[in-house]
């Protein structure tokens, strides 16, 4: 059994393919960004005994809640991880304290993130998972924008860490599109709410701008997004075709056919049971 990565940038239609190779393949487990994931760690906490412990302190009268953490914590080694956008509730600033212990946003050195990583891939032996953004898409936004890394650089931490993977289990889905700008106009769109509210590009737009990079640049508009995303396709392409090669598979987004995915997953080494 082999482990599926899917990525490519935002609004190529992750989320649907993720979703249409779990039900072709319902043996396999999903990860998506906040559930937990023995390699991936967006929208979750990485938090030490006396993090985690202070945490439940916090929350001491509120019974639920500290069984609702529980629930959604995993020991892994000597750190816990919480997947808090999990837990649903109505206390005040509870998400935004838990998101403090993240790993992404500049809240870790290069060296820290980069062990981080390099040790829970060099560590994962399991196989039969598909997971969504856990090897590109949060790992190099951190890396563009908040270390401001070189494409070299890039492709640098990326040989050390497909050398700590076990190649043998690893495929890796791409969606890609050279209509970026289209594509991201549609989801402004799409992500809004019922009152028109463009949720998800405001979010987009602030977490751009109000990065190292962003900051460094003077970027403000949608097209300096739009150069973003051009450029971290392109490094993407590169990581594949410079490093992954034979063991990705390069999709047209919004206009791939399960079939034929179905038979490269397969004549790759995926088998149902």
């Amino acid at each position: 059994m082999k482990n599926i990565f899917i990525e490519g940038l935002q609004g190529m239609g992750k989320s649907f393919l993720t979703q249409k190779i779990s039900e072709q393949f319902p043996e396999l487990c999903v990860c998506r960004e906040g559930d937990y994931s023995p390699v991936e760690l967006a929208w979750c906490t990485w938090m030490t005994k006396e993090e985690y412990e202070g945490i439940l302190e916090e929350y001491a009268a509120l019974e639920d809640l500290k069984k609702e953490i529980a629930a959604n914590t995993v020991l892994e080694g000597t750190h816990y991880i919480v997947c808090y956008t999990k837990i649903l509730t109505e206390i005040p600033g509870f998400h935004k304290n838990l998101e403090q212990y993240e790993i992404y946003n500049g809240r870790k050195t290069l060296q820290e993130l980069e062990e981080i990583i390099l040790s829970r891939y060099s560590q994962f032996s399991g196989t039969g998972y598909v997971s969504e953004c856990a090897w590109m898409q949060n790992i190099l936004e951190e890396l563009l924008l908040y270390f401001q890394l070189s494409d070299d650089e890039i492709l640098a931490f990326y040989r050390r860490l497909y050398n700590a993977v076990q190649r043998e289990h690893f495929l890796l889905l791409y969606l890609y599109s050279d209509r970026i700008e289209e594509t991201i106009r549609i989801i402004q769109k799409e992500r809004a709410d019922a009152a028109g509210n463009q949720l998800w590009y405001e979010l987009m737009m602030s977490y751009f701008t109000s990065s190292p990079y962003g900051q460094a640049h003077g970027c403000t508009e949608f097209e300096e997004l739009v150069m973003h995303f051009a450029h971290r396709q392109r490094l993407e392409l590169r990581i594949i075709k410079e490093i992954i090669r034979e063991n990705a598979c390069i999709l047209p987004a919004k206009q791939w056919d399960m079939g034929q995915i179905t038979d490269w997953l397969l004549r790759n080494g995926l088998r149902k049971e």
